[in-house]
């Protein structure tokens, strides 16, 4: 083991400096996350079952009487999915997680609901122009992109709705953003949600208060190798939020902070719901 390196290793990086391993391409830990999106009573990886229906309903809300073509970007296991399916609208949702969408599958067999899914990473899609009346993304999706990914993805939207049609995101708000950094921790296991195998992790957070950014950063140690995790999580203004839709081509229609119920600092009003329109 190279101590040396590791002390290298766990420094504040630059901002956007690019992770040595990517979750997704793991065998292991995508089981893990599906195993948490599923779990009811906490918000990680999907929120509580109880937010997601109520989320779920509120979209829904925003269209009384009408029919709707959806899209869903990281639909996970089809949580919201099949909300959307059941209230009779032709939904398609897309996750990069083979083990999610496999789940979504079979789920949408299982309860009897027409729900078509894609496996694919959202920043690599490619839909046919104009075809949905509603594109959501949701669990703060949108927050996790740098910001030239976030203009691919506003490009997707902006292509794959029908004119006048309809964005809904959300993001984690601006307050307080210094509460939000972590302690550093570390976790050594004989078997955990990082390996079958025995590791160490450290794990630790660094804010970047210019470009309002934190950094969750995983060092996971094996017997025979090392792996870096890196989570970038933007936090945005009101006013932020409109300039990124206005350069998109894109209209707010409205902010809600109403939509989660106020439990912790990633509830409550530290999340806005956005809604936009494209023009």
């Amino acid at each position: 083991m190279n101590i040396s390196a590791i002390i290298n290793d766990i420094k504040q990086p630059a901002l956007y400096e690019k992770r040595t391993a990517f979750m997704w391409d793991d065998e292991y830990i995508p089981q893990q996350l599906l195993n948490i999106h599923l779990n009811p009573e906490i918000d990680l990886a999907s929120r509580k079952k109880s937010s997601i229906k109520k989320t779920a309903n509120w979209i829904m809300q925003q269209f009384p009487d009408k029919k709707l073509n959806i899209l869903d970007l990281g639909c996970g296991p089809g949580l919201y999915t099949e909300i959307y399916a059941r209230q009779g609208h032709h939904v398609h949702g897309v996750d990069i997680s083979a083990n999610s969408i496999a789940y979504a599958k079979k789920s949408a067999v299982e309860n009897n609901v027409n729900i078509q899914y894609t496996c694919a990473n959202y920043l690599d899609l490619d839909l046919e122009a104009k075809q949905f009346h509603l594109v959501t993304m949701i669990f703060t999706d949108l927050g996790v992109l740098n910001p030239n990914e976030r203009k691919k993805v506003l490009q997707l939207v902006h292509k794959v709705l029908r004119q006048g049609g309809i964005f809904i995101f959300d993001v984690l708000n601006d307050n307080k953003i210094e509460n939000k950094v972590t302690s550093k921790s570390w976790e050594c296991r004989q078997k955990g949600f990082w390996s079958p195998n025995p590791y160490l992790a450290l794990s630790q957070s660094f804010l970047y208060e210019k470009g309002k950014v934190i950094l969750y950063q995983h060092h996971v140690i094996g017997e025979n190798k090392s792996k870096i995790y890196r989570f970038w999580t933007h936090f945005f203004s009101h006013e932020e939020i409109t300039k990124i839709l206005e350069e998109g081509n894109f209209k707010p229609a409205g902010f809600y902070t109403d939509v989660l119920p106020q439990r912790d600092i990633w509830n409550g009003d530290h999340v806005t719901f956005s809604k936009a329109v494209k023009i």
